[in-house]
């Protein structure tokens, strides 16, 4: 079953977007999950984790301060809130699995979700 990223899409500088993840057909209450993006002709950029029961997060210096990664275990669902939007933040955007205290992703990830800023 693969990850599913949504909420991209197209917003103005300063602007602000709130991501999802989900699993049908897959818990991801027992997993630490995390945020990454990727711009073509670009490695990929960890963005966030955050542990499975949400107690725990941590950030790439480059969106400190403004993304807030959060989950809703009821929900089985993921979320990044994305807020203070900058040009340099366009990229598709995948969640997936990750090991605690890496910023690479566990296993593969599925679907993501392109976000556009515009200057």
């Amino acid at each position: 079953v693969q990850l599913q990223a949504s909420g991209g899409g197209l917003v103005q500088a300063g602007g602000s977007l709130r991501l999802s993840c989900t699993a049908p057909g897959r818990t991801l209450s027992a997993s630490n999950m995390g945020w990454f993006r990727q711009d073509p002709g670009k490695e990929r950029e960890f963005v966030a984790a955050i542990n499975w029961n949400g107690a725990m997060t941590y950030y790439a210096d480059s969106v400190k301060d403004r993304f807030t990664i959060a989950r809703d275990n009821a929900k089985n669902t993921v979320y990044l809130q994305m807020n203070s939007l900058k040009p340099e933040d366009t990229a598709v955007y995948h969640c997936a699995n990750i090991l605690w205290g890496q910023r690479d992703p566990f296993g593969s990830w599925g679907q993501g979700t392109p976000v556009t800023v515009s200057s």
